[in-house]
């Protein structure tokens, strides 16, 4: 077994960071509070770590089952994760979501937290990291997406909608830079 790499834990912890955006993701996750009256942080926590491990194992035999590879996977998810990254640095919905009327594992959990575009990036990954490193990245990953869950009422008094703002289009930049690098890594020209 290969040792756990400083540099490539911090890398895969940002990139997962980024994609996951669950701090971008604090006025939906608001929102469905306040529809639902509560959220089940631990229930969603456990299931978005039992997801994105899941996926990191058998997300490529998945995609072997309907003929694709990793790096075909990877592009077409650079592209998804490239849209992302525009609608948090423009503004606009590309990517049009019917607000739930209770919260639960399935709107929480999946598709808001760990969506395609998070399940793209674990395979894209893979591509690039050592698997003991991406899971020690989704390992606290989920510790932080527990906190956000447990604390988005503190937080969003915190940073205000500004902040919240700038966190955002911050992080959209970031998302754009890591979809360009995705695509030249996994494009054999």
């Amino acid at each position: 077994m290969h040792p756990l790499i400083f540099r490539e834990v911090l890398s895969v912890t940002m990139i997962l960071f980024a994609i996951i955006d669950i701090l971008g993701a604090i006025p939906v996750i608001i929102q469905l509070r306040q529809k639902a009256g509560h959220i089940q942080s631990e229930k969603a926590s456990i299931a978005v770590l039992v997801l994105m491990i899941g996926f990191l194992f058998v997300g490529e035999e998945m995609l072997a089952i309907i003929g694709l590879d990793v790096s075909s996977f990877a592009i077409a998810g650079s592209l998804v994760i490239f849209i992302i990254a525009m609608e948090m640095i423009l503004g606009v919905n590309f990517f049009k979501e019917d607000m739930p009327e209770s919260v639960s594992i399935v709107p929480l959990a999946f598709p808001l937290i760990a969506g395609a575009g998070t399940m793209t990036t674990l395979l894209s990954l893979k591509t690039q990291y050592q698997t003991q490193n991406i899971i020690v990245g989704i390992v606290l990953n989920t510790l932080f997406v527990y906190l956000v869950l447990k604390n988005v009422q503190w937080i969003e008094k915190l940073l205000g909608k500004t902040g919240l703002a700038i966190l955002r289009k911050a992080f959209g930049i970031i998302l754009l830079a890591i979809a360009i690098k995705l695509f030249r890594s996994n494009t054999h020209l």
